[in-house]
């Protein structure tokens, strides 16, 4: 399992256990990836040293660059309640000749974060390494993925928003950062690109609609009812989305465009209700065109047989 530096909701700060002192006389558990770039983007910005390593220093400039990033193909990443979410990341390496990309004690990817690059609120990263094609001795391209667990706890509600790409490498030289043993981090060489690419992350939605009696007759009313809701990341349920503006749409039989009969607000609980006169055959649906934290959603078309 990964270790995930998800922020605690009742410290609202990140635990890095990579910069803490152990007490005394304790063991000191191996830092997690969040944990590792935190540190030596601290240690390499001169403003502190790393704790429990063999010597003070920070590590060496490693001459590796990161370009080109694109993430989820430049569109937002909509997570739901289970499941996982694999979201594709592209991105270009240029290198020193002398690194090898493939070595085992080579360690680089492009993950996503928020808030403060020192100390970030919410950190997500793929399971994998990745997958490089070497352009020349000094230039590869590789793929990698950032995956989510929304049942594991990877997210709140809150980290509905923007995250930055981070492209981050360590050449460890031998060195055995995930264990328990001191690192020398005078022998590690690290190199990070900061918001190299921007991203949302969005909450899942759903829409529906019915539209009733069925079958109904000419110039009767029609009442048309629904609900918006969207993923709620702290207790993986989907809850009504409030107050928002949805559009009532009406296609004739016959034809394949949807008109908008009209925009109404979703109640405090997501329901949606009002009436219209039956005149012909045809679907209604309600549209929902989206926020920066939830994604637009449709409802498939309801027949409604006018006699």
């Amino acid at each position: 399992m990964r270790i995930r530096a998800t922020v605690a909701a009742v410290s609202g700060a990140l635990a890095l256990s990579a910069l803490a002192a152990p007490a005394a006389g304790a063991v000191e558990p191996a830092p997690g990836k969040a944990d590792l770039f935190q540190a030596a983007h601290r240690a390499a910005s001169g403003r502190t040293a790393f704790t429990g390593s063999t010597t003070a220093a920070a590590p060496y400039a490693l001459d590796l660059a990161f370009s080109g990033v694109k993430v989820n193909n430049g569109r937002p990443i909509v997570v739901g309640t289970t499941g996982k979410v694999t979201a594709p990341v592209s991105f270009r390496v240029t290198h020193a000749a002398d690194i090898d990309l493939s070595a085992e004690d080579v360690e680089f990817d492009v993950l996503l974060y928020r808030g403060s690059l020192t100390s970030p609120s919410n950190t997500v990263w793929g399971d994998y390494r990745p997958n490089c094609v070497d352009v020349s001795a000094t230039v590869a391209t590789c793929r990698s993925t950032v995956d989510i667990r929304p049942l594991e706890g990877d997210l709140l509600n809150s980290d509905a928003t923007t995250f930055k790409a981070l492209g981050y490498a360590f050449d460890w030289n031998d060195q055995h950062p995930y264990s328990d043993d001191s690192v020398d981090w005078s022998k590690v060489g690290y190199a990070e690109g900061d918001a190299l690419a921007l991203v949302k992350l969005q909450r899942a939605s759903r829409l529906t609609v019915d539209a009733a009696p069925e079958p109904v007759k000419k110039g009767k009313t029609l009442t048309v009812t629904g609900k918006l809701s969207r993923a709620n990341w702290e207790d993986n349920q989907y809850h009504g989305y409030s107050t928002q503006p949805v559009k009532l749409q009406f296609r004739k039989k016959g034809s394949s465009t949807y008109t908008t009969v009209r925009t109404i607000r979703t109640t405090t609980t997501g329901t949606l209700r009002t009436t219209v006169k039956a005149t012909v055959d045809g679907y209604f649906r309600y549209s929902f065109a989206g926020t920066s934290t939830t994604p637009a959603a449709t409802a498939a078309g309801d027949f409604v047989d006018v006699r």
